[in-house]
């Protein structure tokens, strides 16, 4: 078997796990509003790379030593289901009409499509919530932890927020429909992307324990992870097919987005790909651990094809 058909295996081998953590923390279908609950399972479960979870699982093995000891990935199983949910909620709300009105996502319907624009938007709701909850589980599974898991929870709620994600979806709904410089996309990428990947990778550390400055390292190393994913996303709109990428293809067109490719052309869009690609990876060797999995995963995530 070669390199790449057994990192792969690894992978799927990996994202079943995560989606059976994922499916252990869904809340269950019953009373007067239980269809809620099921909007909430057709969007988390609807498949994907579970990119966030499993970096936050692969950075939290690199400081554990490669244990999962008890408390702490009990603990750290909640905050995975917790980022994902996050996540989601985000490309729920992502799909509705009054933002990029997609019909299609991960190759089946939108949320908003199959149960109506009020659903999508309670769905959206009902995630980001709920995983707010599921976060705070993990006091009750690693009462020893709690140090770190306040930490964590800092994280995710600052890189999810104003100064994360949502600002970046601000930024980025108020400039659509007029070219936009160089600094503001790349606020927009820092913010909107790779903030929720910064998060995912810096809890891992928080909780496997790592040194103040390996976090922010981490941190560092994430947001070159972030960067170069979203650009490539900006080369696969032009490149990509809707049968391969599952989900509408020219879209950043459509919305009149400016894009890297849009700023610099696909080539020299690449060039920059390859460059963050290149820096998160050197960061990445001089932390601690064994790296090939991760290392491997950047660059899998980074050059994709879907």
């Amino acid at each position: 078997m070669s390199l790449k058909a057994d990192f792969l295996e690894i992978q799927k081998t990996k994202v079943k796990e995560i989606e059976t953590i994922i499916e252990e923390f869904l809340p269950k279908e019953e009373g007067y509003q239980k269809v809620i609950m099921e909007a909430m399972g057709y969007s988390l479960l609807a498949g994907g790379k579970r990119l966030r979870p499993m970096l936050m699982k692969e950075t939290y093995l690199l400081f554990s030593g490669g244990e999962e000891r008890k408390e702490e990935i009990s603990a750290l199983h909640a905050f995975m289901a917790a980022q994902e949910m996050i996540h989601t909620y985000s490309l729920v709300h992502d799909d509705l009409p009054a933002m990029d009105d997609d019909d299609y996502r991960r190759g089946r319907k939108t949320t908003h499509v199959v149960y109506g624009e009020d659903m999508g938007i309670l769905a959206g709701d009902a995630l980001l919530n709920y995983a707010f909850e599921t976060a705070l589980k993990a006091f009750a599974a690693a009462p020893d932890q709690s140090e770190k898991i306040a930490q964590a929870l800092k994280i995710l709620g600052r890189k999810a927020g104003i100064y994360g994600m949502i600002g970046g979806q601000v930024i980025d709904v108020k400039e659509t429909g007029h070219a936009v410089s160089k600094e503001v996309l790349d606020t927009i990428y820092e913010l909107k992307t790779a903030a929720l990947i910064e998060s995912s990778m810096m809890i891992g550390a928080v909780l496997g324990g790592a040194k103040e400055e390996e976090i922010i390292e981490v941190g560092r190393i994430a947001e070159n992870v972030g960067l170069a994913f979203q650009i490539q996303d900006d080369i696969l709109d032009v490149t990509g097919t809707t049968e391969t990428l599952g989900k509408p293809v020219h879209s950043d067109e459509k919305n009149e987005k400016t894009t890297y490719v849009t700023l610099f052309g696909i080539e020299k869009a690449k060039e920059i790909v390859e460059d963050k690609s290149r820096s998160a990876v050197l960061k990445l060797k001089g932390l601690p651990g064994d790296h090939t999995y991760l290392e491997q995963l950047f660059r899998q995530l980074i050059y994709r094809e879907k």
